[in-house]
């Protein structure tokens, strides 16, 4: 008889997501991203980070001050290094798991990478020009999103 506790897809997708997040180092928000094909292969990660070359000792992870002083106008999204990492040659109808919902500028990139669904863990910045904007843009493309509904399982790592 097969065991019956396994992960369901939104569950073993979510996690790796939530896994990838771990890698920031983003003193604020950790964020991560998932992206799975259609049948349910994974494609690409990422994380809140510096881009390449840009070294996460050197640039400022503040959240307040001067604009150049703050994070904000350096930090690359999960989503968006997730669709930057993929090597393949097409994300059409692909869905990302992401842990935040995603920005207005990571929106854009979702849509235009052909991304067909999105699930998100928190959206902790609802109701926020930026997040009514990705919403808007969302609809108007098709693209659909839903709210990531944790299961009873507590999933833990030990290294």
């Amino acid at each position: 008889m097969k065991k019956t506790d396994y992960l369901k897809w939104d569950e073993y997708f979510m996690g790796i997501a939530l896994l990838s997040a771990q890698r920031s180092k983003d003193p604020n928000t950790s964020v991560g991203a998932c992206i799975v094909s259609a049948d349910n292969k994974i494609l690409s990660v990422g994380y809140n980070g510096m881009p390449k070359g840009c070294s996460d000792d050197e640039f400022p992870w503040e959240r307040e001050g001067k604009t150049l002083d703050t994070k904000y106008v350096y930090v690359c999204h999960a989503e968006l290094n997730a669709i930057l990492n993929y090597t393949g040659t097409d994300l059409r109808g692909a869905r990302v798991y992401t842990t935040l919902f995603p920005c207005n500028e990571c929106t854009k990139a979702l849509i235009q990478a052909g991304i067909s669904e999105v699930i998100y863990y928190s959206d902790k910045y609802r109701d926020t020009d930026t997040d009514i904007a990705a919403k808007r843009m969302m609809k108007a493309a098709g693209l659909t999103h839903r709210k990531y509904i944790p299961s009873d399982k507590n999933i833990s790592l030990e290294l």
